[in-house]
Formats: C-alpha cells, structure tokens, sequence
C-alpha cells in the first residue's frame, strides 16, 4: 500500500491520528480509502486510533448519517449530501479552501451510488435546484465525495448516496476557462528553465482562502437529507447546520468554510481525549457513537436543525 507519512510517523511515535480529509497523491486527481484502510491492523497492534475525516463533509455528514440511523431510521435508503456555500466575498474568483485540492475536486468525475453499483458522470454534468434553509434555490451539482464510499459501506441497506455541492454561474465560468488554458494542470511543465505545476503556480496567484473573511457575507447550509423505513413506514429526514461567514470571523478572524472544517476537528479529539472515541484500528467517524458529537456541535458553534417527513427534493 501505499506510503502515507503522517500515518507512519504515527506508529513509529505511539501517537494517534485524526484527519478531516482522505489521503490524495500528489499526481493525480484521485479520492479513495483504501491506502489509509491498509492501516488497520498495523493501528490496531499499535493499540493506537485513527480517526478518518474529521471535518465538516467528510465528516459532520457521517456523524449526521449515524445518528439518523440510530434515532429514526430502521433502514436507510436513499442518502443526499447536500452543500450550499451562499457566500460573497466580493473577488471575481476565490477558493475556499486549498486551490489545488478545490478545483482538482470539481474538475475530476462525478460519481455516485446506485445499487451495489458506482455510476460515473462527467463532471457537473448532472445539476438541479435544491432549496436550502434560510438561502433559497441554488443549482446544486453532483460530484464525487470521498464519504460516499465509507457511508455505503458502513450502512449497506443504502440503495442510492450521492453528494451535492452548488456553484455560482461566474465561478464555473472561471473554471471553465482556468481549465482550456491549461492552469489547472497538475502535470509539470517546463519554464525558463524551471519546472513548474501550472495549478500551484495559480494557488500562488490566487486570493489565499485564509484571507477572505473579513468581507464575506452570506452564509453556508450543509446536511444530510435521507429517505428509509422506520416502523414498516417510509419516512424522510433532514438535518443540517447553517454556518454564518461574519459570525465566523468575528468570533475567530476566519471565514465560515475554515470554521465548519475547524470545530469538527477539535470535538473529534476532544471525543478521543475523553475516551469516548477511542478504539484501536483505523476508523470513519460514522463507526463511533455520534451522540456525544451531536451534543457537542451545539455547544461549539455548529447547531443542528432537523426536518422530520418534509420534501426532500431529492
């Protein structure tokens, strides 16, 4: 399997490991487990835990999964993860979060679940209008996100899971032209006499994620919209966070895409340090009891809202 640093670090110090994102190579626009799944028995003789995916989406989305499976559900079917950033910042074109990995995600395919099956799409090819809370409609496009491919795993009752993400007009517009000129190569490049990765060369161009708060408005409304059985019953159900940028960086100096990604992070260790997530092995955070996270998202500035048998769009 493949080398991954930080987790071989890990084992060589006795130290545990929580990420809020997969592990991704370097050269080429891949998402998947399996390299940190390879770890498992090596975590689990160390008598160390890892925590996989520890953010918002991946992340929230699982712990969201587990809790609507432990508290309303018999059986989940059909799972939509939805993610709507309602936010100006007033650039012509910015990136939330790391440029490379943030356009590499949204150029690749899209793929999602449908019945024991991994259907691919080319990319935001498929798109609909979701209606977010407290937002309003926003085209919403289907793409590939690495909790996917726990989550079916992790439920196998799933029929169908598949992640959303919404995308303004003039930022596609600019990624559309960022990628026929060639800037969003990931491939190495010759230039005066230098070797360089065209998409690096724009990140060092780019407004830096970490500098965008200060005039960001709006807000971001991320959750899970789920259909199953419950009782012999269908029933459909929708939890979701809306995170307010000018909140976020009043209370932290940061915009509210670094603040989903931040808390969740902390509570995962703080669920580790209080030896509620402790197991050894590798882990996806839907593998551990969601409850004592759920009541932490509360309390550290991410609230929770559910939506028990309404419309799902989906």
């Amino acid at each position: 399997y493949q080398d991954l640093t930080i987790m071989e670090a890990c084992l060589q110090s006795g130290v545990n490991y929580l990420d809020t994102a997969n592990y991704e190579p370097k050269d080429v626009a891949h998402f998947e487990y399996s390299w940190q799944w390879a770890y498992k028995k090596r975590f689990e003789d160390a008598g160390l835990t890892a925590i996989l995916g520890c953010g918002f989406d991946p992340g929230v989305s699982g712990i969201y999964t587990a809790y609507a499976a432990k508290h309303h559900f018999d059986e989940i079917q059909y799972l939509d993860i939805v993610d709507c950033n309602a936010g100006n910042h007033h650039k012509a074109f910015a990136t939330n979060f790391n440029p490379e990995i943030n356009i590499r995600e949204i150029t690749q395919n899209g793929r999602y679940y449908e019945n024991g099956e991994w259907v691919t799409t080319k990319p935001l090819e498929i798109h609909k209008d979701l209606t977010y809370p407290n937002i309003g409609p926003r085209d919403s496009y289907l793409l590939y996100h690495e909790e996917l491919e726990s989550l079916v795993k992790n439920f196998p009752t799933i029929k169908r899971a598949r992640f959303w993400m919404t995308f303004g007009q003039e930022y596609l517009t600019h990624l559309r032209v960022i990628q026929n000129i060639g800037m969003a190569r990931i491939d190495e490049v010759e230039y005066n006499g230098m070797r360089i990765v065209p998409l690096q060369f724009l990140k060092a161009v780019l407004p830096n994620p970490q500098d965008l708060g200060e005039n960001y408005e709006g807000e971001t409304s991320i959750g899970c919209r789920i259909r199953g059985l419950k009782d012999g019953k269908e029933r459909t159900y929708y939890v979701y966070n809306n995170c307010s940028h000018q909140e976020a960086y009043k209370e932290t100096g940061m915009q509210g895409v670094s603040y989903t990604t931040g808390v969740p992070a902390m509570i995962g260790a703080m669920m580790f340090l209080k030896g509620l997530w402790k197991k050894p092995g590798v882990w996806n955070v839907e593998e551990f009891n969601p409850d004592p996270f759920m009541e932490q998202l509360n309390k550290q500035g991410l609230p929770w809202h559910e939506i028990i048998d309404g419309d799902l769009e989906v």
